[in-house]
């Protein structure tokens, strides 16, 4: 869509059994400036995956830029109204996920706690493990036969996000 190509966001990859979607999704921004944008990128990009789906499934994979739930961040009260986790934000993370897709790693470790992937260089925060997780590998739920697992490389070093690697039997 024209509206979202020109922030070059989005990279499809077409394999032989899936789609390999890779993004990083805009940032509310300070202030919340950017979360109108963010929500019609939400409900736009939901479509583009869905229209994915309708061919062949779909992995998705990049720096989504939403805590989705309060087990994702470890000051979740002071941060209602901050970019990556607002209401809006969550919300329209969880309605990709109602339309047929899942986060792999809360999939496999639902409770897991303190699994962050990103850390602000403020503050000693990673030192501390004061972290939001932002970085996923989401799937059709029709590849979940094929999940083997799903990790966070928090030991990896070099930037304020750690890898995550994505392990499918296909």
């Amino acid at each position: 869509m024209e509206e979202h190509d020109n922030e070059g966001r989005v990279i499809t990859a077409e394999f032989d059994k899936y789609f390999l979607v890779t993004a990083y999704v805009p940032n509310s921004g300070r202030g919340l400036v950017r979360l109108d944008y963010r929500q019609t990128w939400d409900k736009d990009f939901s479509s583009y995956l869905k229209g994915l789906d309708s061919k062949k499934p779909v992995i998705l994979c990049g720096d989504l830029n939403v805590a989705h739930q309060e087990i994702d961040l470890k000051n979740p009260k002071t941060n209602k109204k901050t970019a990556g986790f607002t209401a809006q934000e969550r919300d329209g993370f969880g309605q990709l996920l109602s339309q047929g897709f899942l986060d792999t790693y809360r999939h496999l470790r639902p409770d897991a706690r303190h699994a962050y992937t990103f850390w602000t260089y403020l503050g000693n925060c990673r030192a501390r493990n004061v972290g939001w997780r932002l970085d996923y590998f989401v799937m059709s739920r029709s590849l979940l036969p094929s999940l083997c697992d799903s990790k966070i490389r928090s030991g990896a070093l070099g930037s304020d996000h750690c890898p995550i690697t994505l392990l499918m039997a296909m």
